[in-house]
């Protein structure tokens, strides 16, 4: 027995500098190999299709989603009461419609995101296996997205098929407005980045007022800009010029009544907006992870 223990200890023992090379300075305990990177893409997956198949079950969303339907039908009717405007009340209409009741998926559900995981307590169970909070912040994201981004199409094909029944065939307002509705989907994935940041820590009801105040601030960014440049006092100017930059400026995604006139956005002004959005969302993620990591659940 003292020879087995004198055996390890000799093992943990670094060797002198006359040792054979070929001889390990430690113990040869095989070093834990690193996390391969595709691991994290498929627990990042993995939480957002779990995210969408909650999301899915909330009979909340198919509520909204036939409200939108029924509101496009609605603007066929009031459309029949018009002289040659049937096809842009129901771009108007429609496209009104689903960025509204878009924006209320994005707040209601994207607030909840965290907060129900923390209420019921599943949150431990999911950080006790290998997942980053940022990887559960990132497919938490992402499944929501996926969500907007069916409610969207399923949207989008049913203004389609108003145009097509008011116009009795091909219609070109048929394929004009889906780059105002694509605008509108990327404008929800902004809106549900602001949402995933407050949430990361407060609550959910004053995370949903934020959240709804940034998208109506958003739209009148342009108007802020001239306020601030506008203004007497310096505080002001600091103030409103901060709001500015800070704020996402939401109107580059507004072309809702261009979308009714069959007017399509430029498609330098189109990538510019989609690098715009892509590079906002990068950045309140980035901010949403750093102050989730920074919480503490007990």
């Amino acid at each position: 027995m003292f020879s087995e223990t004198y055996t390890l200890t000799e093992r943990l023992t670094p060797t002198t500098p006359n040792a054979s090379a070929e001889e390990p300075a430690f113990s040869t305990v095989a070093p834990t190999p690193p996390t391969p990177r595709g691991s994290s893409l498929r627990r990042v997956a993995s939480i957002a299709r779990n995210a969408f198949r909650e999301a899915v079950r909330d009979r909340v969303l198919y509520n909204l989603v036939f409200f939108v339907l029924l509101l496009t039908g609605g603007a066929i009717f009031i459309g029949d009461l018009s002289a040659a405007q049937e096809a842009k009340i129901i771009v108007d209409m429609s496209l009104s419609a689903m960025l509204l009741f878009g924006v209320f998926i994005a707040i209601f559900v994207g607030v909840g995101l965290v907060y129900k995981e923390l209420e019921r307590r599943t949150v431990y169970a999911i950080f006790a296996k290998p997942v980053g909070r940022g990887e559960f912040l990132v497919g938490k994201y992402l499944g929501l997205c996926l969500t907007l981004a069916v409610n969207v199409l399923v949207m989008g094909a049913g203004v389609s098929l108003a145009l097509l029944y008011v116009s009795g065939g091909y219609d070109p307002l048929v394929l004009a407005v889906w780059p105002a509705i694509i605008l509108i989907f990327v404008e929800l994935m902004i809106v549900v980045a602001v949402a995933l940041l407050f949430s990361s820590f407060s609550s959910p009801a004053l995370s949903a007022l934020m959240t709804f105040a940034v998208f109506i601030i958003g739209h009148f960014s342009a108007d802020m800009k001239l306020l601030a440049a506008s203004t007497g006092t310096t505080a002001a100017k600091i103030l409103f010029g901060a709001l500015y930059y800070l704020l996402p400026n939401l109107s580059h995604y507004t072309v809702i009544t261009d979308a009714g006139h069959g007017i399509t956005p430029a498609p330098a002004a189109f990538a510019v907006a989609l690098l715009y959005a892509f590079v906002y969302i990068t950045v309140l993620l980035a901010a949403s992870i750093l102050i989730f990591n920074r919480r503490n659940f007990k």
